[in-house]
């Protein structure tokens, strides 16, 4: 526990002074949370709901951060640090690469729960949200959603052959889903065939999960997402175990 807590605190700070993950997953959700809000303020989400435009994208913009972390952050992380024979290094040591990972994996989710709890709190203070939905429920799906995202970064990460091609799979996992899936384009202004196009996403079931949880709708709108999550976090983290390449 001791060597866990000094090597989060180092590298904790070492992913701090690259600022990258400080901007694109703590900044940008509030920065497109304030965008949102002061486009549409306290609308309604459609005519006759109970809930604002804004409240129904809640859960959307808490996944931005999961999403910046885990299909982006985690597959450079583990990438370089093999291409530097940082975790082949660490198998002549006490720490082992397993433990690297995990810490890398602590810190993007530190970054997400920032980030979750930065969103909420500006969303109340600045623009009179209410979470409508069940908060127990939410933070499971929350997990899942981190869960299944991050086992997509771990896999990409653990079988590219090198930094570069693992950059160019996550811009090409990352990008579209951050746009299209409903984390800062909201998906229910899309057009009816991108939002089926934007569906087979696994970050569009994501949002579905925290969308329903956060509103408190009926839980068999759930199943399917649910499934979703849950069988791309069992295939990609099976994929990962399989093919990991420490060195």
């Amino acid at each position: 526990m001791k060597t866990f807590k000094t090597m989060m605190k180092i590298e904790l700070k070492l992913s701090l002074r690259g600022m990258d993950m400080l901007l694109f997953a703590i900044c940008m959700p509030v920065v497109v949370l304030v965008i949102l809000g002061m486009l549409y303020g306290d609308k309604q989400a459609f005519t006759g709901a109970d809930y604002t435009f804004l409240e129904q994208s809640f859960g959307a913009l808490a996944t931005i951060s999961i999403c910046a972390g885990g299909v982006m952050g985690l597959p450079l992380v583990v990438s370089d640090y093999r291409d530097k024979r940082i975790l082949k290094r660490f198998q002549v040591t006490p720490v082992s690469p397993l433990l690297i990972l995990s810490i890398q994996v602590a810190i993007y989710t530190l970054y997400a729960l920032v980030s979750l709890l930065l969103i909420y709190l500006c969303a109340v203070i600045f623009f009179d949200c209410h979470f409508q939905g069940s908060l127990p429920k939410f933070l499971a799906y929350y997990l899942l959603v981190t869960l299944s995202m991050f086992s997509i970064g771990i896999m990409v990460g653990g079988i590219a052959p090198n930094t570069k091609t693992a950059g160019v799979w996550a811009s090409v996992l990352y990008f579209p889903m951050l746009v299209f899936s409903g984390a800062t384009l909201p998906y229910e202004i899309m057009p009816t065939a991108l939002q089926k196009a934007a569906s087979l996403m696994p970050l569009t079931q994501g949002i579905k999960l925290l969308k329903n949880a956060s509103l408190d709708l009926p839980a068999e709108n759930v199943l399917i997402p649910f499934l979703c999550m849950s069988v791309v976090a069992l295939v990609c983290i099976a994929v990962s175990l399989k093919f990991f390449k420490w060195e």
